[in-house]
């Protein structure tokens, strides 16, 4: 029964598909839940420090029940993005209904899509990393994928990582930063990619140029079925799950940088380059991302699996409340 705990991180659609079902007050139930309660919640119960005995590992690898918690992403992510749109295209529904309703689809895209995918990208076979690609689509950010394997785990906690948060920067500096800076980056290691394997700008391996098409003809499609307002609705929440991933990314390794050794080359990503919270609700919501540092430390390495460092810093609470505590610099610095 430990093994369906990940089952909680549905909760965050459950509660969207609520809010716009049910409309008016409701659709703001998931901001409620995801930055509220949720926060509460890691507050009350307990952190957990212990790593799994090697006779467990081996039980979880072998369990597919994991891979398709993760696979279940996909219909849950389209279903509810198609549904919100829907709902927001027939129904007579007042303004602050809308923004809710964006707002909420909007974190199950951060949330069960870009985190998902972001997992999923990391895996070794084709369809896991299709399945990725395709949860990135909704929120516009499939660069992302590019930019994070190629990019991100070669050069996180450097000046070069455009997702490492500089000390005492605020997370709305870095959200600018961040968005712009990955994206220009994606491309660049995309040609580079083409160049290395004596590929052309055109060819049909530039992913790059295969995202931007994709993303192109999914918001014209939404545009021609559901018009203007759908168009909006699925832009909008669009940002909202980006947001979402880059203030995780803000908390991810804020502050913390890789010294560089003698030949002039920075030192090997270790697990102190890296913020971890063990607090259970978020790394069950967040499928364990909160482990951040093991992630870092192998990233092919599994969810379920990841380990608790002692050398890894820990952030006081776990990343939804440490979200939270961003969004007001003051209290995040202090």
């Amino acid at each position: 029964m430990k093994d369906l705990k990940y089952l909680a991180a549905f909760s965050i659609p459950v509660v969207a598909f609520i809010g716009l079902f049910f409309k008016g007050s409701f659709v703001f139930l998931t901001p409620i839940y995801a930055f509220i309660i949720i926060p509460v919640l890691e507050l009350v119960f307990p952190v957990d420090t212990m790593n799994l005995s090697s006779e467990d590992v081996d039980h979880k690898l072998k369990r597919r029940l994991f891979d398709w918690l993760l696979y279940l992403n996909l219909p849950v992510v389209y279903g509810l993005v198609f549904f919100g749109i829907y709902e927001a295209t027939t129904s007579a529904i007042e303004t602050y209904e809308l923004a809710g309703m964006i707002i909420s689809v909007g974190i199950v895209l951060g949330v069960n899509g870009i985190n998902v995918a972001h997992e999923l990208g990391h895996r070794q076979t084709t369809n896991e990393r299709f399945i990725g690609k395709a949860l990135l689509l909704p929120s516009q950010y499939m660069h992302f994928y590019i930019e994070h394997n190629f990019g991100h785990h070669l050069n996180a906690a450097t000046p070069e990582d455009p997702a490492t948060a500089r000390y005492n920067q605020t997370v709305y500096s870095f959200w600018f930063t961040s968005i712009f800076r990955q994206y220009v980056k994606a491309w660049k290691i995309q040609i580079k990619l083409l160049k290395n394997s004596k590929k052309g700008f055109f060819s049909v391996k530039n992913d790059m140029f295969w995202f931007l098409l994709l993303q192109i003809c999914y918001l014209l499609t939404v545009l021609f079925f559901f018009g203007t307002i759908g168009l909006l609705f699925a832009f909008s929440s669009a940002i909202i799950g980006i947001l979402l991933l880059e203030s995780v990314n803000y908390i991810e390794h804020y502050g913390l940088m890789r010294l560089k050794t003698k030949s002039g080359r920075y030192e090997r990503v270790k697990e102190m380059h890296s913020w971890n919270s063990n607090h259970v609700i978020g790394r069950i919501v967040l499928y364990e991302l909160t482990r951040h540092s093991d992630h870092h430390f192998k990233s092919s390495k599994k969810y379920q699996v990841l380990d608790c460092h002692d050398e890894s810093p820990q952030m006081p609470f776990g990343y939804p409340t440490s979200m939270v505590l961003a969004m007001i610099p003051p209290l995040w610095f202090r």
